[in-house]
């Protein structure tokens, strides 16, 4: 896309960049003298983009905190009156960083985007946060780190949009147990509808692109077969299913980092935390490992209530400490092994299970969390996040063990 950029080529910028037509000039005399004129040439936006030396500007100033100990912020909330109690937690405690949904798990944006923007198209804008870039005034202000969760291939909006880029049972989009439907990580028209709405959340001044949902569905390989969809450039490849699923996500990574790098952000990933202990989840296609070496923050979901009897612990959910004390342990193996590792900024549980059954769960309060934070700095790791779908965390919790 052309944009109204221009270069000056002029004789000056000339002199400037060769010494010796300085000198040549200082010897031409003043009746000889012929004036020069500015020409101009259009610069294309993707060669602006690509240049090492453009870096996108925002005017927002943050400063990375010692460690990021964050917690979970829907839309909603950022644009409602839990913002202002989320900013006095913020005040009152240790905790310095949120992250806040940009694109929710349902393929919706959490704010309008303007008029002259690309996504303003696909009609997926809602007006959850009237003024996000006010809003990250505010959190400037503060010093509050913010991020921008992206939720990558689960989307529903674009999945029922364009079914040619989900995947197909019968005449219908598929469908989970939940009603949702994902969008084929082997397409690159998604990738790029994804980096375009991290690009847009760059552009506010969020500090950080969150992508979540970096895999395909749950339990894909037991229906592989038996739904229609395509593989884009991965037809061609020799890799079995396996194998492919696994690049299409790690190359995801790895492109939406290029292709973010002119907007100065760092690049984290959500990824399943028993994808750290196995070589890798073939059927969703996420490889820990593999992943981690194309980020700069990985971001393990680690709630003791979502594992089964894991690390010989029977009732992880009533064993918060034990649990992720067992997990930083086969993390920390697999972040050794890469020459550069990321960040480790693990996901912990705020919330009580209750769904597990009476007997398989306990109420999660200030001591849990606490729990949960102490086994992570134990094993080294400084940094977390916080979930609470609601948005409502423990009081009196002591974020710095």
């Amino acid at each position: 896309m052309t944009i109204n950029k221009y270069v000056a080529t002029s004789a000056l910028v000339a002199a400037l960049l060769m010494p010796s037509a300085v000198h040549a000039e200082n010897e031409i005399h003043n009746k000889d003298f012929t004036e020069r004129t500015y020409g101009f040439t259009e610069v294309e936006e993707e060669l602006i983009a690509a240049s090492k030396l453009f870096r996108y500007d925002s005017g927002l100033k943050f400063t990375y905190p010692d460690a990021i100990r964050g917690v979970y912020v829907t839309g909603h909330s950022a644009g409602g009156a839990r913002f202002n109690e989320l900013l006095k937690l913020m005040d009152s405690t240790e905790l310095n960083a949120m992250v806040i949904d940009i694109k929710d798990d349902f393929g919706d944006l959490t704010y309008v985007p303007a008029d002259d923007s690309p996504l303003k198209a696909l009609n997926i804008g809602n007006p959850y946060m009237k003024d996000p870039k006010a809003m990250l005034k505010v959190l400037e202000e503060k010093q509050v780190y913010p991020i921008a969760r992206v939720v990558v291939f689960k989307d529903s909006k674009l999945a029922n949009a364009k079914p040619e880029l989900s995947f197909v049972e019968g005449t219908e989009v598929w469908k989970n147990g939940r009603g949702e439907s994902f969008v084929n990580p082997f397409m690159k028209e998604v990738w790029d509808h994804n980096v375009a709405i991290a690009i847009e959340a760059a552009k506010m001044g969020f500090q950080e692109i969150q992508f979540d949902y970096v895999r395909f569905p749950e339990g894909f390989e037991t229906r592989s077969d038996t739904l229609k969809y395509g593989q884009g450039d991965y037809a061609t490849s020799k890799n079995d299913d396996v194998q492919k699923r696994v690049q299409a996500v790690t190359d995801f990574v790895a492109y939406a980092r290029e292709q973010l790098k002119p907007y100065d952000v760092k690049v984290s990933v959500d990824i399943f935390g028993y994808a750290a202990t196995l070589p890798e989840a073939p059927g969703i296609g996420q490889n820990f490992g593999k992943i981690s070496e194309n980020v700069d923050v990985i971001s393990s979901m680690i709630y003791p209530s979502h594992w089964t009897s894991y690390f010989g612990i029977a009732k992880p959910d009533l064993e918060p400490y034990k649990l992720v004390q067992e997990y930083a342990k086969a993390e920390n193996a697999t972040l050794g092994k890469l020459k550069t590792p990321p960040i480790s900024r693990p996901w912990l549980q705020d919330f009580t299970a209750s769904y597990l059954g009476a007997g398989n769960y306990q109420k999660y309060g200030a001591e849990e969390v606490e729990a949960q934070i102490r086994a992570l700095s134990e094993a080294g790791i400084k940094e977390y996040l916080l979930w609470n779908a609601g948005n409502r965390y423990s009081p009196g919790v002591d974020y710095t063990p």
